[in-house]
């Protein structure tokens, strides 16, 4: 794999760096489990990774979707330099097909259906530099997809002094995994259910795999790991499957992970289903603080008490929260408990940042856009 000098194949797009070729002629994309086994011309079930008569291409290179100006707090990263404003964007389509998408503009649209910027690595960072941001993340659409693009952005971003972030499901193969998440600095986990039969139905995906990322990403990496479950009312919201999810991470991802849970609205094919009771969300952060796990949040809507973060030895609050607006600040320059002394884990500047709640889209060519903020999610 050549980074970031890549083959250019077309416009907007570049040789992918993983698949190979079958005795059949087919090509078979080797990113995700879904492991799509492609004749020339035929896209993948992601629909920007397509064949072609000399292998697997990926056709939304350097064009970004939805580029905001983000508290790091919506990603939702909660330990990660709390209060710092990140430079958001993603591209089109998703390697899953859950039917509660709700950023399903992006994942589920067509490289015509949708106005991208063409937006070169260098130029992403240059302009999360040039506006303050901290970080830059891979987000609304899932960047296993675009991964190659999302590499080569996270190398500039390094070169600019950036740190890099991405909002993934986690739904990806062990040797592009390894490659994927070399140059990210912290990274959210959508884990969608703790049942593999939801996966299957809602989302035609496989939980195991994204378990195995999991697991990877905390024993094998220095990536900083956050989880989000978003809590569908009546398909993954049971009192049994909470209890069995947050087991698992205590065992297997330790109690100090963070882990969200977000309230869901009826979008895309769920149109059925009723928004998610904050009482719902309120009970299943009980459960997981029952369970052991130090850090529980609540997203989507007004919860000072559940988007807040406490001293797992103490409990004093050591970072007010509502929603995404910081307010007390209880952490010394080192990131420890000012009452107490322990040393809380993330990653943490001597103050925090203040970029506040705010969203802001960007427009490379012209700078900042001032305006409503668009309806991406994550």
């Amino acid at each position: 794999m050549k980074s970031p000098l890549r083959e250019q194949v077309g416009p907007a797009a570049i040789r992918a760096a993983w698949w190979h070729t079958l005795p059949d002629g087919r090509h078979q994309c080797d990113l995700c489990p879904r492991e799509c086994k492609l004749t020339p011309g035929q896209p993948g079930f992601c629909f920007v990774r397509q064949a072609d008569t000399k292998g697997v291409r990926l056709s939304q290179y350097g064009q970004a979707a939805g580029l905001c100006i983000d508290p790091i707090e919506k990603k939702p990263l909660a330990h990660f330099y709390p209060g710092t404003s990140v430079l958001s964007f993603g591209t089109v389509g998703c390697n899953l097909g859950c039917r509660f998408c709700q950023n399903w503009d992006l994942s589920k649209a067509r490289q015509h259906d949708r106005k991208a910027q063409s937006a070169p690595p260098l130029l992403i960072a240059e302009t999360a530099r040039a506006h303050g941001c901290h970080s830059v993340a891979f987000t609304y659409n899932d960047p296993v997809v675009f991964a190659e693009y999302a590499m080569d952005c996270a190398q500039a971003a390094h070169e600019c002094d950036l740190k890099t972030v991405a909002v993934s499901a986690g739904y990806i193969n062990p040797l592009p995994r390894a490659d994927f998440f070399r140059p990210i600095d912290a990274v959210n986990i959508d884990l969608k259910s703790f049942s593999p039969d939801f996966y299957r139905r809602i989302c035609g995906a496989e939980l195991a795999p994204v378990l195995e990322t999991l697991v990877w990403l905390r024993r094998e990496t220095q990536v900083w790991l956050e989880i989000t479950s978003l809590l569908i009312p009546g398909h993954n919201d049971s009192p049994d499957e909470i209890d069995r999810l947050c087991a698992w991470i205590g065992t297997e991802l330790g109690p100090a992970t963070p882990l969200h849970f977000s309230a869901f609205h009826p979008d895309y094919k769920m149109l059925e289903v009723g928004r998610t009771p904050a009482a719902t969300l309120i009970r299943a952060r009980n459960q997981a603080r029952a369970a052991g796990l130090q850090h529980v949040y609540t997203g989507n809507l007004s919860d000072p008490a559940g988007q807040s973060t406490y001293c797992p030895n103490c409990n004093d609050v050591l970072i007010g929260r509502d929603q995404y607006a910081l307010g007390f600040w209880g952490l010394t320059r080192n990131g420890l408990c000012q009452r107490c002394g322990t040393q809380l884990a993330g990653h943490f500047a001597a103050q925090p940042g203040h970029w506040g709640s705010q969203r802001l889209p960007v427009r490379l060519a012209a700078g900042l856009v001032p305006g409503p903020s668009n309806v991406l999610q994550q």
